[in-house]
């Protein structure tokens, strides 16, 4: 297999920035996302989750931890060089797969995707690490947003839960307030984007997404990788992904049983 190209600028920007488009990175495995997310919305795992209440519009659809039953996603996170791109954004030697999502919003979904960063819901600390963010309809309107620069934040963002948007944990003192990325003239990155167009982000880069106020479908697939530095770390309480009875202790390496080793320098 070639090795997909990377630009030395594209690698710089995403560490300084912690957010990156890299064009048509999925572009030939496209068709094996979008069977992968039908299976997954026939068969929902165990965390699925409804994202709009009553005041909302449309559908919002997210589940994730589910690439050990569906074949598809297996074969993406296996085969693609999703896992060698990772290694060379994060400068890493190794990588490890975390977990995939899914997240749909249906035709004429109101509900955006709150601002938030993924590192304070994970049990992750390390800067080496990259979520992959793939649509599989063209994007124009319902695009993800994400903050430049906001991966070099000293303090994190309190997390929330995406139905409420009340705190996810009990104690707040260790975070900072969500901030209001427009009203505070943040430097927000968005793109239109095509099927297989991937959005590489870090975790604790600042991000959310617009409603899905068109007539058609934003289909999006998720892959989380991380590197040589990611460590364990206990939180207040229950993490999502929670991944119960893990047995890791603060400082341990992510368990290679749970989390395999899928590229190595």
């Amino acid at each position: 297999m070639s090795v997909y190209p990377l630009d030395q600028n594209l690698i710089e920007r995403y560490q300084k920035e912690g957010a990156v488009l890299v064009k048509g990175m999925f572009a030939e495995w496209v068709d094996e996302i979008c069977d992968g997310i039908e299976h997954n919305m026939r068969e929902p795992g165990i965390y699925a989750a409804e994202n709009v209440t009553k005041a909302d519009t449309g559908r919002f659809f997210d589940d994730y931890c589910n690439w050990t039953r569906i074949p598809q996603f297996e074969k993406i996170i296996k085969q693609s060089q999703a896992a060698s791109v990772a290694a060379r954004l994060m400068a890493s030697e190794s990588v490890q797969i975390f977990h995939d999502h899914v997240l749909v919003k249906e035709p004429g979904t109101s509900k955006p995707t709150p601002w938030h960063q993924d590192s304070p819901y994970y049990f992750v600390d390390g800067m080496q690490n990259v979520s992959f963010w793939c649509p599989v309809d063209s994007v124009k309107d319902a695009t993800l947003r994400c903050v430049a620069g906001s991966h070099l934040w000293d303090k994190p963002v309190m997390p929330v839960k995406w139905l409420a948007e009340d705190q996810f944990y009990p104690d707040a003192e260790q975070f900072q307030s969500v901030p209001d990325p427009d009203a505070q003239n943040m430097l927000v990155r968005e793109w239109e984007m095509e099927p297989g167009d991937v959005v590489a982000f870090h975790y604790r880069t600042l991000h959310g997404a617009r409603g899905n106020n068109t007539n058609t479908r934003r289909r999006a697939f998720s892959l989380r990788f991380v590197g040589d530095d990611a460590r364990y770390i206990s939180r207040q309480g229950k993490t999502s992904p929670p991944f119960p009875g893990h047995n890791m202790r603060d400082g341990d390496r992510l368990r290679e049983d749970w989390f395999p080793v899928v590229y190595r320098a």
